[in-house]
Formats: C-alpha cells, structure tokens, sequence
C-alpha cells in the first residue's frame, strides 16, 4: 500500500488485526510479523513471499484471495477500492477468513517440510494406535505403559510432545478446573524437573485458553498456555488436545511444550502445533 496509507488509518487497522497477539505465550508475540512494502518496490523476487497482502485502489471495492500467483506456494490477497476507508472496510470483513488462510498455508509448508526427513520412530503407534507426523530429529525419550514422551534438543532448551491416555469420565467436571488438574498430576509422576522434587505444572498465575475442537475427527478440547515447574524456576508454552476416543472408551492426549529460555517461542509452538494436526488412528 501507499506509504501514507501504512502511516494512517489503514495501516493501523491492519497491524491492529495482523499483529494480534499468539495465544499461550509467556511473552505476547505477534501472530505475523509484517514487512512492509511501497508499491515501487512490489516487483521481481519481492513478489516471492509466501504471504502477501496487497492493497491496491480500484473503481471495483473487493477482496480477492488467489494461490500461487507469483511464487510457489503462495497466498495472495489483494484489498481493492476508491478509497482507504473502503478498503478498511474489505479487509475488516475477511480478516478472520485471511487470516485462516495464511495460517493453512504456513501449516502445509511446514508439514511439508517436515516430510523431508520424517521419523522412523513407530513408538506413538506401538503404544496407543495413533500416529504424528514429526521430523527424524525428534526421538523418544521416554516411554512406559501409558506415557511417550519424544523429544528434539535445540542450541539452548529442547521441544517436547508427550503422549497418554485417560479414562472416559476423566474430564468429568468443570474443564478449566480438570485440565489443570490432570497435567498437574501427570507431570508429577512422568516430567520431572532439574531439582529433587520438581516437575511439570500448569502455572497458576496465567489463566489458559480452552477450546472445543476436533481432531481426527474426533471431539477434542484443546488448551493453550504456559508451564512452570513446581520447586524450580523454568517456565514455557504449552498447546494441549485431549481427543475423545469412543472405541476404546477413553480420551488420548497429546501435548507439545517448549523449553527455550530467552529466545521467541511462537516459530517453536507454530511447530509443535503443526505436528499435532497430523495426528490420526491407525486402522
């Protein structure tokens, strides 16, 4: 857009929209980082990125989102119209389908990315009848009867997704109450922390985010929020699913946190989350 525009008005509505805050961060970071670009400069490799929001004045007021126009893969969503209050107004009405939109599109290429060099690993299957798709630089790290807990060292910190079962009436109850509870409870008995007598909690002083959703197809609530360990001084992201499993008369969890002090935390939770999405049953 012109500059004046990403100076005024405009470009404040979309900074106010693009640049809200990731869910389940202990420090709040912006869902997208954005670039901002004269129209001068929109030409050649500048119009490679993945993602691109462009707004352009036009007798015809739209908004219109095409695939792969200038690079591969791509979103482009183009915001036409006289004026910069009519274009507020198309973008503000397809904000929420935007941005699903470039979420999906940054899932797919980090799945496909992902699938690159995929694990060989089958201990989520073994145990429980379920698979993720996850990169070969994750490996188990712990696995019991009812407990997998996989594992990928980073420079400073490492990402973790644990994996168990419960029983069907276990989320029995008041859910923002249960949840807690039961994480609570697994991390004393399977994630232990550094010092004797620490382990995994949800911290008390954040409030999660709860959500009925599906995964596999199937009833699913997930939590989104922060971890801190009991005794000790580590804390960090978590995004947690249970998903309702009717055959087995029983719910699965699966959870991703990350431990990395002092660095960003939401390219590390957008991974973990993208590996969750894969989960399926086994036939």
């Amino acid at each position: 857009m012109p500059e004046r525009d990403w100076n005024g008005a405009l470009g404040a509505t979309v900074r106010d929209n693009l640049e809200q805050v990731y869910e389940g961060l202990p420090i709040d970071e912006p869902q997208y980082t954005l670039m901002y670009m004269p129209p001068k400069a929109f030409s050649g490799f500048a119009r490679q990125s993945r993602n691109i929001l462009w707004f352009r004045n036009d007798s015809i007021a739209q908004f219109q989102l095409a695939q792969n126009q200038y690079a591969r893969p791509q979103i482009l969503a183009v915001v036409s119209g006289n004026d910069e209050e009519i274009q507020s107004f198309y973008f503000e009405e397809n904000e929420t389908l935007l941005r699903q939109t470039f979420a999906e599109n940054e899932r797919k290429e980090k799945l496909r990315r992902i699938k690159k060099s995929p694990t060989n690993e089958t201990t989520l299957e073994t145990r429980f009848g379920y698979t993720l798709t996850y990169p070969s630089a994750y490996t188990t790290f712990k696995d019991t009867t009812n407990f997998v807990w996989i594992q990928k060292p980073l420079l400073k910190g490492h990402l973790n997704i644990i994996a168990y079962t419960l029983p069907e009436g276990a989320l029995e109850g008041t859910l923002s109450k249960r949840i807690p509870e039961i994480r609570d409870s697994i991390g004393k008995v399977y994630v232990p922390g550094r010092l004797e007598g620490s382990y995994l909690i949800t911290e008390k002083a954040y409030l999660p985010y709860y959500y009925k959703t599906e995964l596999d197809g199937k009833l699913s609530y997930l939590t989104k929020g922060t971890w801190e360990v009991a005794n000790d001084f580590m804390a960090g992201p978590f995004v947690n699913y249970m998903v309702k499993d009717t055959l087995k008369k029983q719910w699965l969890v699966v959870e991703g946190f990350a431990f990395a002090p002092s660095e960003s935390k939401r390219e590390y939770m957008f991974e973990l989350n993208t590996i969750l999405s894969t989960l399926n049953q086994e036939e």
